[in-house]
């Protein structure tokens, strides 16, 4: 029977365990998280979103509190067209975090960042450019663009000089969506490098409508490598999204995926950023506490758990601090969700927000519990202590669990 191990990712001329961790944001994909993952020969990732709320909390800078102090007397203004972002001090952010993360790199592995378009930040294009090109700039070693159908982000940094350097990939969750991306970016000459197909099943944010249970990824993966084959084109495709067990991965890399994208299972691990009192509610979760819902102001569906404190709460918009779901406009729909319901209950002390949150601030406090669609069998794959708490694992743990099991056995800890 084959196993993770059997197989390798080539990426150019980098041959990897074909693992790659997902980039979990708001610092939940951590540095120490994806520099585990690389030491071990996989791809980890970390996240650019909110990247100068991630500077503050490792490195002490302060660039969340002086952009609240520039702004601060729009806060009760619904009109956040004025609140924008330093690109110098966005591409500073980034820098220290990518570069912190290079510098102490080890092993054979890489490391990526994913890279939201929906994080639109007042000024989608420039926010975008800036993001990324700072991180080539730190010598990041891959872009993985998520979180909407990026057709002009590939033109965004063509003029770079690593633009055919750093390995470029792309999420999707359709055919339709990676045909109107190479049509778009065909102009550049410049394919990407790869492409992860993620499926209705993956956490946080999806690709699909709610709708969702009637796709299967399997179903999409076929029809993707089909279809490149037709085309005669060699891109390698790293499905994701409910793959659980090393089995899982292996019975993809045995129908010809080059490697696996994989989240759920790390977000119990020491080396991840959720606080460790959250990593015990992701254990204790059933398959009924896992929710699809719309209360993300990107418009997208976004799975999590249904106990996650940012349901219903009603926090005022905090877009002077943050801002980062601001379009091109300054408008968010949080905003707009807010100040219905202060105008319908204007002597309330604290109102709730049922059909939106406000993700910068939910996100920032780890009070928005995304997660995958089987995080519900966490529980599986560890121990229960004399406290009642479960036993945390470690990246390598879960990393080696892939990469080694069989059976669909998953190894629990000593």
């Amino acid at each position: 029977m084959k196993r993770v191990d059997d197989f390798r990712l080539q990426l150019g001329s980098h041959e990897l365990v074909p693992i790659m961790v997902g980039g979990m944001g708001v610092d939940i994909s951590t540095v120490a998280l994806a520099l585990e993952v690389a030491r071990l020969g996989g791809v980890g990732h970390i996240s650019d979103a909110m990247v100068p709320t991630v500077s503050d909390r490792r490195f002490n800078t302060k660039f969340v509190k002086d952009k609240l102090q520039q702004y601060k007397l729009n806060v009760a203004n619904s009109d956040k067209s004025s609140v924008k972002f330093d690109l110098g001090i966005l591409a500073e952010a980034t820098a220290l975090h990518v570069r912190h993360a290079m510098d102490a790199k080890q092993g054979t592995g890489l490391i990526f960042v994913n890279c939201m378009e929906k994080l639109t930040m007042n000024a989608p294009k420039e926010t975008l450019r800036v993001r990324m090109s700072a991180a080539m700039d730190a010598g990041i070693d891959g872009i993985t663009l998520s979180a909407g159908l990026h057709l002009g982000t590939f033109a965004l940094i063509e003029n770079h000089p690593r633009f055919h350097d750093v390995k470029l990939g792309i999420i999707v969750s359709s055919l339709r969506a990676l045909q109107l991306f190479l049509r778009k970016v065909a102009r550049t000459n410049r394919l990407p490098d790869y492409i992860v197909i993620e499926g209705p099943l993956a956490g946080g944010h999806l690709g699909f409508g709610m709708d969702w249970a009637q796709y299967d990824l399997a179903t999409i993966f076929v029809e993707i490598r089909d279809w490149l084959a037709e085309q005669h084109l060699t891109i390698p495709l790293i499905p994701a999204g409910g793959i659980f067990t090393g089995s899982d991965a292996a019975d993809f890399l045995s129908q010809g995926a080059a490697g696996v994208q994989v989240a759920t299972r790390f977000t119990v691990t020491h080396e991840c950023g959720l606080p460790d009192h959250v990593k015990q509610e992701y254990f204790k979760a059933s398959e009924e506490d896992i929710v699809v819902n719309t209360i993300s102001p990107t418009g997208y569906p976004m799975r999590m758990l249904k106990s996650s404190p940012a349901i219903g709460d009603g926090i005022r918009p905090n877009c002077e601090a943050y801002g980062y779901l601001l379009d091109a406009s300054g408008n968010c729909q949080y905003i707009d969700a807010y100040n219905r319901e202060i105008a319908a209950h204007p002597d309330a002390k604290k109102i709730r927000v049922w059909d939106k949150t406000c993700l910068c601030t939910q996100m920032r406090n780890f009070d928005c519990w995304t997660c995958g669609q089987k995080t519900y069998r966490l529980k599986d794959t560890t121990r229960r202590t004399a406290n009642g708490d479960y036993q945390l694992l470690t990246a390598e743990q879960v990393f080696h669990d892939y990469q080694f099991s069989i059976n669909n056995e998953i190894a629990l800890p000593d």
